[in-house]
């Protein structure tokens, strides 16, 4: 059969035309086509049954393909051509069983059916096809209708479908990727949202036939491989140093976008692609990352099916797991340091109780001392009191006031209200007597204490109070804590700063 167009007379032409007449771009095809050495014979030699099949089909709206004869010859109209891709077309007048050789292992019990007297239809079903130079995932949905001849027998099949691997793709893509939130909202730890994002993805082959989680360290420096990833196709941990690693993760870094990465076989092996038999060749690394972050919390390495063309939309959806993953660490992490704010609000709070119930504690005994030579006045007959008694109700009441100005302090510092006094000072003498203090007990305790407070330059304004409380407590913890060794107190100015 030849695809140049005819020689053929006027009349001939006039025929021609009129049995195929309209059709847009493939009834132009249709009518420049030299039928005559062709299976189904010349033009005018069809029946009538074909003639009118042809003329609803070449003029609808819908894709049809019209298979006629023991060998299927092919007819389809323009929106049918898409379906065909780059490969088949043009398949104007070939056997089906030719054009669709790589599916006839599906369409031809079909056809066999139809050929029986029995229409078929099917929904969304899977027919892998050549399309593009590789065999492609594709869905349709089909309706296969018997076309009979003027003797009443099936003569050929009508293939009126829609092509549905778009939406079939979309709605398992946005499955993974709701399960993979529903993941998220019921990680409470980081490890649990890694362990449990990277179960999700393993069972995912279709779309990711293999998929690893690199979670980076705190420091960033070095990638541990999450879950049961297939180890031959990644090491444990990867050092971002490392530049012959088996995935270029700090490209991905560096970049902050995903690095399609082409040579999967020469660097990690022959991988079959999930359930199809067919070899892994390519793959897509990506952040797994949340903007304003300095670094990224981990990289995807997604494997790409075989079967699917790197589109746009392939390309967005990966870009969405990734980014699925990002909000799982992010909330993990979020409600990490939530319980870690609630921990240290419980700390304050019980640390507020000890300190007022101390305080409380403390109060009594002033009072107690205050009162008893007081009552005892009032019980002698002048009621008055001696030196050595007022000396003890003063020193007590004086006691008393600090405890009292403590409490205020730690109010006002609580609500944010906090006053300081800075008067000059001279810091190295006033250091040395609030050190010196300490000096009996860490001598009884064993421990060497130094203090090495030489002259300051000049005067400094500080709060002496406050300065009392740091260094006090200072020399207090470190009088707690240290068992053997010794203490030693340093006062200098570097740099206009003590």
């Amino acid at each position: 059969m030849s695809g140049q167009p005819s020689h053929e007379s006027p009349s001939r032409r006039t025929d021609v035309s009129q049995v195929l007449a309209g059709g847009g771009e493939m009834g132009a095809l249709a009518r420049a086509l030299d039928w005559c050495q062709g299976p189904v014979g010349p033009v005018d030699t069809w029946p009538q049954s074909l003639r009118t099949a042809l003329s609803i089909l070449l003029e609808s709206k819908f894709p049809m393909l019209l298979c006629w004869g023991p060998q299927f010859i092919q007819f389809y109209n323009d929106p049918f051509r898409p379906i065909l891709g780059a490969t088949k077309h043009p398949a104007l007048g070939k056997s089906t069983r030719e054009t669709f050789a790589e599916a006839w292992h599906i369409v031809g019990p079909l056809f066999a059916q139809v050929m029986g007297g029995q229409a078929v239809g099917v929904e969304d079903m899977l027919v892998p096809l050549d399309r593009y130079g590789f065999l492609e995932e594709c869905y349709f949905h089909y309706s296969y209708s018997p076309i009979r001849d003027e003797s009443g027998d099936v003569a050929g099949v009508l293939v009126t479908c829609t092509e549905t691997t778009a939406r079939v793709l979309a709605e398992r893509r946005l499955g993974m990727l709701r399960e993979l939130a529903s993941q998220a909202a019921e990680s409470q730890d980081e490890p649990t949202a890694w362990r449990r994002s990277a179960g999700t993805l393993a069972a995912s082959a279709v779309d990711l036939p293999f998929a690893l989680i690199y979670a980076l360290d705190r420091d960033g420096t070095t990638a541990s491989l999450i879950g049961n990833a297939p180890r031959a196709l990644g090491p444990p941990a990867i050092t971002l140093d490392d530049e012959a690693a088996a995935w270029p993760l700090v490209r991905a870094i560096m970049s902050g976008e995903p690095e399609l990465v082409r040579d999967v076989r020469r660097r990690v092996g022959d991988h079959a692609a999930g359930p199809w038999p067919e070899l892994v060749e390519s793959a897509m690394v990506l952040p797994i990352a949340r903007p304003g972050l300095p670094r990224p919390y981990g990289l995807l390495v997604a494997g790409i099916s075989p079967r699917l063309a790197l589109n746009d939309k392939y390309r967005d959806f990966l870009t969405l797991v990734a980014d699925q993953i990002a909000t799982a660490i992010a909330n993990a992490r979020a409600h990490d340091e939530e319980k870690q704010r609630s921990e240290a609000l419980l700390e304050l709070d019980r640390q507020k109780t000890a300190f007022f119930s101390n305080v409380s504690h403390e109060f009594r005994t002033p009072l107690t001392l205050m009162l008893a030579p007081l009552e005892e006045a009032l019980d002698q007959a002048t009621g008055g009191l001696d030196r050595p008694q007022v000396e003890l109700v003063c020193r007590n009441a004086t006691r008393l006031l600090r405890l009292v100005n403590n409490l205020l302090d730690f109010s006002r510092i609580e609500a944010g209200r906090s006053q300081v006094s800075f008067e000059p000072t001279d810091l190295a003498e006033l250091t040395r007597d609030l050190a010196s203090t300490f000096a009996s007990v860490m001598e009884q305790a064993g421990l060497a204490f130094e203090i090495d407070c030489p002259p300051l330059a000049a005067a400094v304004h500080v709060d002496r109070g406050m300065w009392e409380k740091i260094l006090l407590n200072l020399l207090s913890n470190a009088f707690k804590f240290t068992f053997r060794g010794g203490v030693r107190v340093q006062l200098r100015e570097v740099a206009g700063c003590i």
